[in-house]
């Protein structure tokens, strides 16, 4: 029907409802963008390679180059070093080694450079009877001399008595209840006879489970039955060991 003098009127061509499509595209683009960011914000404490690969994973998501063409970084392989010999150990050693043949103790006492720091390792026949826990007199010379070598230098003094592996011959009493009142023994010696200040000194029993050789003969087990002083540095902190005695708790004797 025509109306006017124009003719009929044509009719207003109708939008779709909703946001435009290209914004479809647009919303999917930004989502993938933030997604990506926080993908890299959380792995901010990841270590490199971890991050090389999974840049690598997105990379290929993205299309900026297929999953076929990612290479594979190996992990670096871990090399393990032997610790460097302190220096200062080194020179501890040599100046006791010069000491002990000054002083004529070095056919008693063998010196050796164990579990990084510096023992000297007394046979147990030096300072005790066979099966007794009493430093006998004929020992006091060479414990006064240890004290003498000992006492000028900055380190902590740790007794350690060791046994082998026969059982005792008193009832109720094992070896390492042997070994711990043999090193309690020389630590109340150098207490009394006021050698070495209590505060420098502890006292350790091992018993049989630190021994020198395999106890199969005679001969090996007269190198387990032993005392150690070993030369422990006055900062470093204290290992925890089995039945520790500290001096300090020892007063009165």
């Amino acid at each position: 029907m025509a109306e006017g003098n124009g003719g009929p009127k044509k009719k207003a061509k109708k939008s779709a409802p909703g946001a435009p499509l290209w914004m479809v595209t647009y919303s999917d683009m930004v989502t993938l963008l933030l997604t990506f960011f926080v993908l890299l914000l959380s792995m901010a404490q990841l270590d490199q390679m971890k991050f090389k690969e999974v840049v690598g994973s997105l990379k290929g998501a993205f299309g900026v180059l297929s999953s076929s063409n990612l290479t594979t970084i190996d992990r670096p392989r871990i090399v393990e070093f032997l610790p460097i010999e302190d220096d200062y150990t080194s020179r501890l050693y040599k100046r006791l080694i010069v000491q002990l043949q000054r002083l004529k103790l070095d056919r008693d006492i063998t010196l050796v450079q164990d579990r990084g720091a510096v023992v000297l390792r007394v046979n147990d026949a030096v300072l005790f009877e066979g099966g007794q826990t009493e430093v006998r007199p004929e020992a006091y010379p060479v414990l006064r001399k240890v004290a003498e070598m000992v006492k000028p230098l900055p380190f902590n003094l740790r007794i350690e008595g060791h046994t082998d592996d026969i059982p005792v011959a008193r009832p109720g009493v094992t070896n390492w209840d042997v070994s711990v009142m043999r090193a309690v023994s020389v630590l109340k010696f150098f207490g009394n006879e006021k050698l070495l200040p209590l505060e420098r000194l502890s006292a350790v029993g091992y018993g049989e489970q630190r021994p020198l050789a395999p106890n199969t003969s005679p001969e090996n087990r007269a190198i387990n039955r032993r005392v150690e002083f070993v030369l422990e540095s006055t900062s470093s902190s204290r290992e925890e060991l089995p039945y520790l005695i500290d001096a300090r708790d020892q007063m009165p004797f």
